[in-house]
């Protein structure tokens, strides 16, 4: 349980440390959602080390959040990470987002229903019989 909630507490801090609580609620939602997916591995710590699934997770940098400067922020990555364990939260049905920098091709496919703008971050949906 310990590393499923540094797991997804590593995600929300490099995928959305900058956003509101929300925002990063949205984020570790979605993760979750891939958990329990047929689609995607049935744990937390496997879905978010999936090749290529979250930018910070083969930017060639460093993923360990505990030593990041910006304390705050890393304590507030753990409670929302602890919170959406716990099953609170948001409840968004998403699995998919990206930032509103960039546009992946899959964001464009018809197989994906666009959910909304949270932040900085765009959210995604499969369609169930892809």
């Amino acid at each position: 349980m310990i590393a499923e909630l540094i797991c997804l507490a590593t995600c929300v801090f490099y995928e959305a440390r900058g956003e509101s609580v929300d925002g990063q609620l949205a984020v570790a939602e979605v993760v979750l959602n891939r958990v329990r997916s047929n689609r995607y591995p049935d744990d937390i710590c496997s879905v978010v080390n999936q090749s290529k699934q979250f930018s910070y997770t083969h930017d060639g940098k460093s993923d360990d959040f505990l030593k990041e400067p910006e304390q705050e922020a890393v304590v507030r990555a753990i409670l929302v990470a602890s919170e959406v364990i716990r099953g609170e939260g948001l409840k968004i049905t998403s699995d998919h987002y990206h930032t509103t920098d960039v546009t992946p091709y899959w964001a464009q496919e018809q197989y994906m229903l666009y959910d909304g703008k949270l932040g900085d971050h765009m959210f995604y949906t499969m369609v169930e019989d892809y």
